[in-house]
């Protein structure tokens, strides 16, 4: 076990982690931040999805001891008690079901909409690709990404 730095959601924490232990594992079991979720544990299904420098990656696959970046989790997307954009396009286009995926659905597409306020469909999907949606619900998250982008293009909402 060494101590590591993290930056998460703005606030610095030391956390004691093993080697090779995945960020995941700090994130939910030294943190507590739940959100995050543990799914398939091999980095394909994106229930883990993390912000990482602005770059969405599977934290189950990343280990907590290689990050010098800032690292922001679902919890860190609310500002000021409210929703960000994208979790508020979830909400209102009921993009979310059992629950398993919702939180790496909307990180990916926060770091998607950082980068491409405005992307096409096909360009939603090529960035979403590789986050599962057990329940099936793809027409409403594609639907919540581009209500989302919407929001962002007309200069509303904020926490891309």
């Amino acid at each position: 076990m060494g101590d590591v730095l993290l930056k998460v959601n703005g606030a610095d924490f030391h956390v004691q982690a093993g080697d090779g232990e995945s960020l995941l594992s700090v994130l939910r079991n030294r943190l507590q931040l739940t959100g995050t979720k543990y799914g398939c544990g091999e980095g394909q299904c994106g229930a883990c999805t993390v912000i990482i420098d602005g770059r969405a990656r599977r934290s189950c696959r990343t280990v907590a001891a290689t990050i010098a970046g800032s690292i922001t989790t679902v919890e860190g997307l609310e500002h000021n008690g409210n929703l960000s954009t994208v979790q508020q396009a979830f909400l209102d286009e009921e993009a979310l079901q059992c629950g398993y995926c919702t939180s790496g659905m909307i990180m990916s597409a926060t770091a998607l909409l950082r980068d491409h306020v405005q992307p096409s469909d096909q360009e939603i999907l090529q960035y979403m690709n590789g986050n599962i949606c057990r329940c099936g619900s793809y027409p409403r998250i594609l639907a919540a990404v581009k209500r989302a982008s919407q929001r962002l293009a007309q200069g509303g909402g904020h926490g891309r």
